[in-house]
């Protein structure tokens, strides 16, 4: 097989004949009648390639190409027209396309554009692999860990590094955060651009508009001069908005405008100034859960979590624990001059045991201090902290015949009880539970076996 191709074709007897004719050469192909179902199906399951008809009812090709170029960049698309004018053209190849064919069709013809642009996409993804072996196991991106978990997030980190869509990266206080959202950028085709980084929670909010947005002389009291807002600094690379969650309320809306409008205003400023930043945003809260609370607006939610990321906390990815330690300890022990060259049998089976409540970071201090009490060649036991000497996994004891379930599975069951008693009512459900109805929706769109009645 040559590649798989998304055909998207409101004309179904022209559809068939590319499936038909693409196929017999040797191309898997898949066929919606629109833009909206191509982008659908797109971010659901991986293409070689997308051909797409110019002139279809609602979004025509080149919108649906310039869709395709945001979010998917690394997916080329061909425009198929009946209009083989230059202007047709350069309006094409504008909107992301990576080249266009005109009616009537020739299937051997169309098939050498499509093999150029599947070759195209795999040299772009040996680009990226060969680059990213080159740099090492370093702060640029590259993983460090070889447990699935870790594995999963940074394969997604590489499908969408360089798309300009909004990522929000969730999880634990300490399991890396930043780390991903940096990775995101060494990997993007911003790279060469700033990486700023600020923690919402860690400016005062009086000042915190004008970090983002920026002020002019005499907006306050102490603005003795003008000041450019991150927004703006980090134009032609990317923003992290750290522990988005604790943005005040008030601000919220002025950020919303932001990212829709991609301008800024600065604070007693009389114009609005344009930026070409992506905006990545991290938090370890929950977001929904906020939302229901009133101190978070769902309509900046919705424009921050376009692509979600979740990190696993380290203690679901013990497998990466004795790698993470082993870089924290060259570090550390390089900066104190120090020659200690990794740990004891002891102490290595101490970190794996230890549950990490703290994450990556709790795991970096514990290597520091190690380092600093260390006086031999290798960690040893009473380096660690009491904590982890000390430490004994929680034992769980089950009456016989007893079934022992997390929250998350009591919740669940508990739930589809409840639905199944009012007749699978979603809105009764929801009166019963006494939740809202957009929070029951959505604990149920994780639960494939719930009933679909309304």
């Amino acid at each position: 097989m040559n590649g798989r191709v998304l055909i998207v074709e409101d004309d179904a007897e022209m559809g068939a004949m590319l499936i038909a004719g693409l196929e017999a050469r040797g191309y898997r192909g898949a066929l919606r009648k629109g833009g909206d179902e191509a982008l659908a199906l797109l971010g659901a399951e991986d293409f070689d390639v997308v051909l797409t008809d110019l002139n279809m009812p609602g979004m025509n090709g080149l919108a649906l190409c310039e869709r395709i170029a945001g979010n998917r960049p690394d997916v080329p698309v061909i425009v198929l027209t009946a209009f083989g004018s230059l202007e047709t053209a350069t309006a094409a190849i504008r909107a992301g396309a990576y080249d266009f064919v005109t009616k009537p069709l020739e299937l051997d013809a169309l098939k050498l554009v499509l093999d150029r642009a599947v070759e195209h996409r795999r040299l772009r993804e040996e680009v990226r692999r060969l680059r990213q072996a080159a740099a090492g196991v370093s702060e640029d991106g590259n993983t460090i860990g070889d447990s699935a978990e870790i594995r999963k997030v940074y394969a997604l980190i590489d499908r969408v590094a360089d798309s300009e869509a909004s990522v929000l990266i969730t999880g634990e206080s300490g399991s890396g955060k930043e780390v991903a959202a940096r990775a995101l950028h060494h990997r993007s085709r911003r790279r060469a651009g700033p990486f700023v980084a600020i923690n919402c929670a860690a400016v005062p909010e009086a000042l915190l508009e004008s970090e983002l947005f920026g002020h002019v002389k005499g907006a306050f009291t102490d603005a003795r001069t003008s000041r450019v807002g991150l927004f703006v600094q980090a134009s032609h690379g990317t923003l992290l908005l750290d522990e988005i969650g604790e943005l005040p309320l008030g601000l919220q809306p002025k950020l919303l405008r932001a990212l829709q409008e991609k301008k800024v205003r600065p604070v007693g400023g009389p114009e609005e100034i344009a930026f070409d930043a992506r905006v990545i945003s991290a938090t370890n809260r929950d977001l929904e859960v906020a939302i229901e609370r009133g101190s978070f607006r769902e309509d900046l939610y919705y424009r921050i979590n376009v692509i979600g990321i979740t990190l696993p906390p380290l203690r679901k990815r013990s497998t990466d624990v004795l790698q993470l330690a082993q870089r924290f300890l060259a570090q550390h022990a390089q900066r104190a001059e120090k020659k200690i060259t990794g740990f004891t049998t002891e102490a290595a089976r101490l970190l794996v045991g230890y549950a990490w409540p703290g994450n990556v970071r709790e795991l970096q201090n514990c290597i520091e201090r190690a380092v600093a009490l260390s006086a031999f060649d290798q960690i040893t036991p009473d380096d660690l902290p009491d904590k982890i000497r000390g430490y004994q996994p929680p034992a769980v004891v089950s009456e016989p015949g007893v079934e022992m379930l997390d929250l998350e599975e009591v919740e669940r069951r508990h739930i589809l009880r409840v639905l199944e008693a009012v007749g699978g009512s979603r809105i009764l459900a929801a009166r019963t539970l006494k939740v809202d109805r957009k929070t029951l929706y959505r604990k149920l769109e994780r639960w494939s076996d719930a009933p679909e009645k309304e």
